[in-house]
């Protein structure tokens, strides 16, 4: 479908979506699909408890935009960190090592727009071996390899999770 347009109008109202969690304190609500846009754009809604830490990882296939709906979530994207509260936005572009996180004392709650469409597939497929406690590591490394996306270890990693007391990824 990529390069054609949705053909209907899409509505999701508030508390709408397909919800699932992805790792530990880290949720995702399906919102707009990529066959909803002719595979233009997807977006997700993620909500982090406290301590939550979205491992850091890289995309081949897409960038991400995005908005902090409610409380701090901290970001870095290659060399850069930030911690955004509601109202901010930041683009983390493909092939760039990056990492979400709530950094405040409260949950938090993002809107991720990924261009192109197509990895909410992964997200989908990802939450499914995330209900297994711990994720299968043959599982996860196929369907990185199918998506175009690496879990990474960079050696910021250790003074992150220390400064926001996070949970610490499982094994990947």
């Amino acid at each position: 479908m990529s390069g054609s347009t949705a053909s209907t109008v899409t509505v999701v109202q508030p508390g709408d979506g397909e919800a699932a969690g992805v790792g530990p304190g880290i949720g995702v609500v399906f919102k707009i699909d990529g066959e909803d846009t002719g595979g233009a754009v997807s977006i997700i809604e993620q909500p982090f408890e406290v301590g939550a830490l979205v491992p850091p990882h890289l995309h081949t296939r897409e960038d991400e935009v995005t908005f902090v709906l409610e409380g701090k979530v901290g970001f870095r994207s290659g060399d850069q960190e930030v911690v955004l509260g509601p109202g901010g936005y930041i683009v983390k572009p493909r092939a760039e090592v990056h990492a979400m996180w709530n950094a405040g004392k409260s949950p938090a709650r993002i809107i991720e727009i990924v261009t192109p469409a197509g990895f909410e597939g992964g997200m989908r497929e990802f939450a499914a071996l995330a209900a297994a406690d711990p994720p299968d590591p043959e599982a996860v490394a196929a369907l990185t390899t199918r998506y175009g996306m690496s879990f990474e270890q960079p050696e910021w990693l250790p003074d992150v999770i220390a400064r926001y007391e996070l949970t610490p990824p499982p094994p990947m």
